[in-house]
C-alpha cells in the first residue's frame, strides 16, 4: 500500500483509510477476519467515532482485532467526538476529555493517533478545546488531532487557540459530490458552479498542509445512496466501466483512483465492510488515471467545465 505523509505530523498513513461505521453489521468472527485482510493488505489505518454504533464499533473493534500491545503497534487509530445525540454538537472541555477517555476504554488501548472533531459546534470556546487538547496531548492519550467538517475560518478560529497543528479535514467528496473541486474550475463565471460552499476549503488545506480525508467516496447527496450501478448516472457508470475495462480493474478501484490522482494527496475513508470490495479499493492505489481521463469521468457525474 502507497503511503502519505498526514498533514505535518511526519505521520506515514496508508492512501487509504478503513472507515468503521457499519462494522457493527458483521459478527465477531466476521469483523475479525475483515480487519485482519485490511492489515494483511496494508490498508492499517481505521478511522472511528464515538458516535458509531453508540460505542459498539470501537468495541466490537478492539474485540475482533484482539487489541493488545502488539496489535496497536501495527495499527494506527484515528476516531472523533463532538455529536451528542439527541442534544446537537459539543466542543466544551469537559465533554471531550470524557469522550476521549471512553473512545479509549472502548478501543482498550492507551491513546489515539489521531483525534477529531466530528462537526462544528455553534457554541465552540477556543481556549476551551485548547485546553482539551493540551491535556490530552501532555498525558499521551492523543498524538495528533484534526477536524472534521470544518470552513477553513472555522480551522483558523480554533488553530488561534490551538497549540497543536490541526492536520486533518475530514469532508464529503466524490466524483458526484464535488462542488469544492468544481468552484475552482468556475472562477470568475456567472453560474451555480461557482458558487463557494466551504469557503475555498480544498485549496486552505493544500496552503496549510492539512490532509483531506474524503467520506462517502461512493455517494451523492448526504447519504442518498452510492453513484455505482446507480440508474441516476448511466453515462457516469459506463465511462467508469470503460475505463475499468481498459486497466483490467473495477468500477470501484477507478471511481476511488480518481479521487488518489488528485494532487492535494486526499486520504479517502471507505465505509465497507465487503473484503472483495476492500480489495478492489485498495488496488486503488496502483492505479494513475491519465488527464484525460480523469476529466472525462468529472464530466460524466454531470460536472461542468466552463
Amino acid at each position: 500500500m502507497k503511503t502519505i505523509q498526514l498533514g505535518t505530523s511526519g505521520l506515514k498513513v496508508p492512501t487509504i483509510a478503513i472507515g468503521c461505521m457499519r462494522l457493527n453489521g458483521l459478527s465477531e468472527s466476521e469483523a475479525e477476519v475483515f480487519l485482519r485482510t485490511a492489515i494483511d493488505l496494508g490498508a492499517n489505518f481505521f478511522d472511528h467515532a464515538d458516535i458509531y454504533g453508540k460505542g459498539e464499533c470501537e468495541k466490537l473493534f478492539a474485540k475482533a482485532i484482539g487489541m493488545n500491545s502488539a496489535v496497536r503497534e501495527k495499527i494506527i487509530l484515528q476516531s472523533k467526538c463532538g455529536i451528542r445525540s439527541g442534544i446537537g454538537y459539543d466542543f466544551s472541555k469537559e465533554y471531550i476529555l470524557e469522550s476521549v477517555d471512553g473512545i479509549l476504554d472502548r478501543l482498550n488501548t492507551d491513546y489515539l493517533d489521531v483525534l477529531l472533531l466530528h462537526r462544528p459546534d455553534a457554541l465552540m470556546e477556543p481556549q476551551e478545546v485548547a485546553e482539551a487538547f493540551a491535556a490530552l496531548h501532555q498525558s499521551g492519550k492523543v498524538r495528533h488531532f484534526g477536524v472534521s467538517n470544518h470552513s477553513p475560518l472555522q480551522i483558523q478560529l480554533l488553530q488561534k487557540a490551538v497549540k497543536q497543528p490541526l492536520i486533518v479535514n475530514q469532508l464529503q467528496l466524490s466524483i458526484a459530490h464535488a462542488s469544492m473541486i468544481t468552484q475552482g474550475l468556475h472562477v470568475n463565471v456567472d453560474d451555480e458552479g461557482a458558487l463557494s460552499r466551504d469557503g475555498g476549503v480544498l485549496d486552505f488545506c493544500r496552503l496549510n498542509d492539512i490532509t483531506i480525508q474524503p467520506w462517502s467516496p461512493f455517494q451523492y447527496g448526504f447519504f442518498q445512496g452510492t453513484f455505482l450501478g446507480s440508474d441516476k448516472y448511466p453515462k457516469l457508470n459506463e465511462v467508469l466501466d470503460t475505463i475499468a475495462a481498459k486497466y483490467q480493474s473495477t468500477n470501484t478501484a477507478i471511481a476511488l483512483a480518481w479521487l488518489l490522482r488528485h494532487p492535494a494527496k486526499f486520504q479517502p475513508v471507505i465505509g465497507t465492510t465487503n473484503r472483495q470490495r476492500l480489495k478492489e479499493c485498495v488496488s486503488a492505489a496502483d492505479l494513475y488515471l491519465t488527464r484525460e481521463e480523469w476529466y472525462r469521468i468529472y464530466k460524466a457525474a454531470g460536472n461542468t467545465l466552463p
